[in-house]
């Protein structure tokens, strides 16, 4: 079956900023406006139709990612509108991984904010094109310029308005488009539907061409033919713009900002215009490289054979599971068979559907550049290469971060205990940033997660879609352990005591090694002093023992371990021997190599009127954290930034509250690991001991 749209005319895009900034509100307009949905539906009265799940209607905020496809120009375009809270980052990352390109949303008031900052850098890291969106122009205090220079400040990027405002706050009337040099302006009526194209009124007329001059000019230091024919006529044709922006915007080189107000339905249609005139179509991105042998490459056509990465899966109540997938290359038909080359097993297509939020469409066929969702992959996990079986690919997995927060839980009968397992693990499926495990000292089942809300609404969906009521208990950081001299050392394993018995000595050195490296095991072993076929086990035992340190019963980090010697013997010897011998002879060194506890810290910012900045900063200082500036205002509030230990931000948002008569709000999201203080490491090991938590 032939392609409906070409791939030219495909658009792959993301909408991606800090919470509030209006994401899910432009993406309901640009529903509305390119037909895909008739009437317009708003985030604050639950209505929006990209926030389905209840969860988020009750909140107003969103918490996973939608995708949905519309049309505008011919053009093809879909879009994932992705949350904007920390908490759910991981939706985000998984979005940009597989999209062309993407709009940065800002709020015309708050500007560069912290969330915005880190998805733009995430953006970075998979190359992702963008184009700007300064939103809420409405809003008193809206500063279109000043965000501008925020952009290229405070993210180093080449920022160039097509469009400027005409007003901000309460006068914000449309905008001027600088490439045709016409003010629009939005009929009310209509919901912004209609808009007519005027000249620019006298009173613009001189900021208009100086902004105007500014975007010629950065289009033709773009080309150097551009920059003769500029030079020459001292302007340049619609055409040249567009080109020119288009061709740089895709090598990332300038970022083309647009605003509006789109819950004042202004400036949405020049956005979109923008979408299908500057950002790139899946042909125009490189082809994908194999992992592991990057002379293997996939172009984007429908023509290759078909590779496609799955990157998000959701436990459907009426479809089952659903994995959402991207293709690269070739064609997808539903009945047919795929080779999962993550897995190493051959998989069925069931139905193929091409997804509006919650809503399902049947196709009989996917092509190369369409994201779509898939029934009955049953073993597919997020980050799988689906491939043809006689000429496999694995493309490059996506990486999530780990989880900072656990809870223990379990349900209000135990005749729900294995229902409550079920769920879980379809839930932790669905997001490999929440993961489930067992304590083996206390066998209590602990869920861990990003954050207090993440964990919070995965307990609500237990109850909501699988009708499980569950109590959990106190959040509890997810501390990490780690040693911080070397020592060197041998473990002997023996019980020979007549009959088969068991031998396995070793000879290691455990030392430390640069955070966020993890874990290094070397072998040092020559002259066969330990069989190779016993070295795998060696390793494995200490891997094992590494999952529950025994300092404190915590995840062991950043150490490397080298056996350098050790014995066996010839009857008495076994892989069981060895994996013992690690175990236990890394904890016994391990402890010897002066441990220390490792607490998460996060990236804080407060935004507080300023007569409660001396009580707001001092609160942080309570708290063991570090004030790193204060002298940033943003919509005629004081911004305070600091580092804080996650173990003290439990309860915070009802202390800023009670501080700042309800006015501050803060965000936050994890930074890096940091040395505990020695008295309070003392305190979390001995509270673990009478847990029970530590051997």
């Amino acid at each position: 079956m032939a392609r409906k749209v070409p791939l030219s005319k495909v658009r792959n895009i993301g909408i991606m900023a800090h919470i509030d900034a209006g994401k899910t509100t432009v993406t309901e307009r640009i529903l509305y406006y390119t037909g895909r949905s008739h009437k317009l539906g708003e985030v604050h009265d639950g209505a929006a139709v990209m926030d389905w799940m209840s969860q988020e209607q009750e909140r107003g905020i969103t918490i996973t990612s939608a995708a949905t496809t519309c049309s505008w120009r011919d053009h093809m375009i879909s879009i994932i509108d992705t949350p904007g809270h920390v908490d759910f980052t991981m939706e985000v990352e998984r979005s940009l991984r597989v999209l062309d390109g993407s709009i940065a949303l800002f709020c015309a008031v708050g500007g560069v904010q912290p969330q915005s900052e880190k998805v733009w850098h995430q953006s970075e890291r998979y190359s992702v094109p963008k184009i700007a969106f300064i939103n809420k122009m409405d809003r008193i205090g809206a500063d279109f310029f000043g965000v501008v220079e925020s952009i290229q400040g405070e993210l180093g990027a080449n920022a160039v308005p097509v469009v400027v405002p005409i007003g901000s706050g309460e006068d914000f009337e449309g905008l001027i488009d600088l490439i045709k040099m016409k003010a629009v302006y939005y009929e009310d009526k209509s919901y912004g539907k209609d808009f007519r194209e005027e000249d620019i009124p006298e009173a613009w007329l001189q900021e208009a061409r100086k902004w105007r001059q500014n975007l010629v000019e950065k289009c033709a230091e773009q080309d150097e033919e551009l920059l003769e024919k500029f030079l020459e006529h001292d302007d340049l044709s619609e055409d040249d713009i567009w080109g020119i922006l288009r061709r740089a915007t895709i090598a990332r080189e300038v970022v083309p900002v647009y605003c509006g107000s789109a819950f004042k339905n202004k400036g949405v249609q020049r956005l979109l215009d923008g979408v299908v005139n500057i950002l790139p179509s899946p042909e125009q991105i490189p082809p994908i490289i194999c992992e592991e042998d990057e002379s293997k490459r996939r172009k984007v056509d429908d023509e290759e054979k078909f590779s496609a990465l799955a990157f998000k899966i959701v436990a459907d109540k009426h479809m089952g599971k659903l994995t959402y997938i991207r293709i690269y290359s070739g064609t997808l038909g539903s009945g047919v068979n795929v080779f999962n080359s993550t897995q190493d097993r051959r998989q069925r297509v069931g139905r193929i559907l091409r997804m509006h939020a919650n809503r399902q469409e049947a196709v009989e066929e996917a092509h190369a550049g369409d994201i779509v969702a898939i029934v009955g992959l049953s073993d597919t996990k997020t980050g799988d290469t689906l491939c043809t079986e006689d000429d496999p690919i694995h493309l490059e997995a996506i990486e999530f971060p780990a989880p900072v927060m656990s809870i223990s839980i379990k349900p209000e009968t135990s005749a729900d205990n294995e229902k409550l397992g079920e769920a879980l693990h379809r839930l932790s499926d669905e997001d490999p940033t929440f993961t489930v495990s067992l304590d083996p000292e206390t066998h209590e089942t602990i869920i861990s997660g990003m954050g207090e809300l993440h964990l919070e609404i995965i307990v609500d969906r237990l109850k909501r879609e699988f009708n499980l009521a569950a109590e959990i208990g106190r959040p509890e950081v997810a501390y990490r352990e780690t040693a911080t001299s070397p020592v060197e050392g041998s473990y002997k394993h023996a019980k020979q005591s007549g009959g088969r018995g068991q031998y396995g000595h070793v000879v290691m050195t455990v030392e430390p090694i640069d955070p966020g490296q993890g874990f290094e095991f070397v072998n040092e072993i020559t002259g066969g002093r330990i069989p190779s076929e016993y070295i795998p086990s060696v390793e494995k035992g200490i891997i094992n023992a590494m999952s529950t340190g025994p300092f404190a019963g915590y995840p062991v980090v950043d150490m490397r371990v080298r056996l350098q010697d050790g014995s066996y013997h010839d009857v008495d010897s076994s892989e069981f021997a060895f994996q013992t011998a690690g175990f236990h002879g890394f904890r016994a060194l391990f402890l010897k190599g002066n441990p220390q506890l490792l607490e998460p810290v996060m990236s804080v910012e407060i935004t507080t009127p300023e007569e409660f900045m001396g009580a707001v900063s001092g609160s942080v200082c309570q708290r063991r954290g570090r004030v790193e500036s204060m002298n940033e205002s943003r919509g005629g509030m004081k911004v305070i930034r600091g580092m804080v230990p996650l173990s003290e931000m439990f309860g915070y948002a009802n202390s800023l509250r009670s501080q700042t008569q309800g006015r501050a709000s803060f965000s936050m999201h994890f930074e890096h690991y940091e040395a505990v203080p020695w008295s309070i490491a003392e305190e979390v090991v001995k509270k673990r001991r009478e847990e029970g938590k530590v051997n």
